[in-house]
């Protein structure tokens, strides 16, 4: 099954933006999985996934706005999480489903929690990939001090050595899997130089709130649907304590560590897409 590629008009505080997004499997399955990206990240992060899930599921791959392929925002204080609900509320809509799984990491998994935490709420199981309810301020740190550069590069083989380096964390992949993941953080620009596919301007919110952890336990709590914890066992954004704690309450989830990782987990290996597909396949 193909790959197809669409948009939709999303509406924030500063009028209508479009929002891109991949879809995966039949068109008409009413059997809908959304996978949402990390901070910086794209939809296309998901291919891996959504080829193994696409005789199970229609998966739906939203570039986030500002990111991937999908219009910047003019006020990058709109750059939040009430407009990222709005956007993703709408394509909710659009994809016509009662229900839906939802697989998201780091910001993705917040969105999906955020969501989920909602009364009446479309999300049947909810898979957060590197993420709990608090975020250490050194973790958001580290986040922002690279968020946002001005980096160039004269290839991409020059980008996908720094890709390599700064993005150290997702682990031991092939370089079949950096090849594609630096091909989708990519924008060539008329020069023929490369910068990451974008807005710079989504780090100034973040940059802006560096002064205190975020304390999200509340939301966490109000969450009642199956919840898979995926976690880089090095992750310095959920730790280990916090991931513990987030099996012994709310909706008590299954944790699943992966040796070697930190953040985030990239859902590319076999070994990891295949714990996905039997979480999801349960129940």
């Amino acid at each position: 099954m193909a790959m197809s590629s669409k948009h939709f008009l999303g509406l924030g505080p500063h009028g209508f933006h479009r929002v891109h997004y991949t879809e995966w499997g039949e068109p008409a399955n009413d059997k809908v999985l959304f996978c949402v990206h990390g901070l910086t990240r794209t939809g296309r992060d998901f291919d891996d996934l959504a080829a193994a899930l696409e005789n199970t599921y229609r998966v739906i791959c939203p570039d986030v706005v500002g990111r991937g392929r999908s219009e910047w925002l003019d006020h990058k204080s709109d750059y939040s999480y009430p407009q990222y609900l709005a956007d993703m509320t709408a394509l909710l809509a659009r994809s016509g489903a009662g229900q839906v799984d939802w697989v998201g990491t780091s910001m993705g998994g917040l969105i999906g929690m955020l969501l989920a935490a909602q009364p009446g709420t479309p999300i049947r199981k909810l898979v957060m990939n590197d993420v709990g309810p608090f975020i250490p301020k050194a973790g958001l740190q580290r986040i922002a001090d690279y968020v946002g550069k001005p980096v160039r590069f004269a290839s991409l083989d020059e980008m996908e050595r720094y890709m390599r380096l700064v993005a150290a964390p997702f682990g031991a992949l092939t370089d079949a899997q950096w090849r594609h993941l630096t091909v989708h953080s990519a924008r060539r620009l008329d020069s023929g130089d490369y910068v990451f596919a974008y807005d710079p301007g989504i780090a100034e919110p973040l940059k802006a709130n560096l002064e205190d952890d975020v304390n999200l336990w509340p939301v966490w709590n109000a969450v009642r649907c199956p919840v898979l914890l995926l976690r880089g066992a090095e992750s310095d954004v959920l730790t280990r304590t916090d991931a513990e704690a987030m099996q012994n309450c709310g909706p008590r989830a299954t944790l699943v560590e992966f040796a070697g990782i930190g953040h985030a987990p990239m859902l590319l290996a076999a070994d990891q897409i295949k714990v996905v597909q039997d979480w999801l396949s349960t129940g």
